[in-house]
């Protein structure tokens, strides 16, 4: 039994690193602020859930303690990924390369009411209404 712990405590430890060094990879090579939090974010919970898996399986740590402490991560991750992402669009950091940026065109139609009116009479029209910052997402 003890053979098939440790073995089940490898597996894990080796997952749970390539999962961390692949999240640091995705840091490392992506464009901006919010693609590395996606990448960073996802990745990197998994990898220490895996992790700490491995440490639950290996020492007297008890299995209660160590359900709570994934359960926090698990929970904790994505809300703190959030939170940097929030703080990044209020503070303006642009995103690259961005297709199609839905917060910032909401937005500007809360925001800016001849932009409103013209997306009102564009829609009457059956027309998009063009954007007066020089595009949305456009990084600059």
């Amino acid at each position: 039994m003890t053979a098939f712990l440790e073995l089940i405590a490898i597996l894990a430890v080796i997952a749970g690193t390539a999962f961390s060094l692949l999240g640091v990879l995705g840091f490392i090579r992506m464009p901006d602020v919010y693609t590395r939090l996606h990448a960073t974010g996802k990745v990197s919970v998994f990898g220490v859930v895996l992790l700490l898996l491995a440490t639950v399986v290996l020492t007297p740590l008890s299995f209660g303690k160590g359900l709570v402490l994934i359960v926090l991560l698990v929970i904790g991750g994505p809300v703190t990924s959030h939170a940097i992402g929030s703080a990044a669009h209020r503070i303006g950091i642009p995103m690259k390369l961005a297709i199609r940026d839905d917060l910032t065109l909401k937005e500007l139609l809360a925001t800016d009411s001849d932009y409103r009116e013209r997306a009102g009479a564009d829609e009457r029209a059956g027309t998009s209404p063009a954007p007066t910052d020089g595009g949305v997402g456009d990084a600059g």
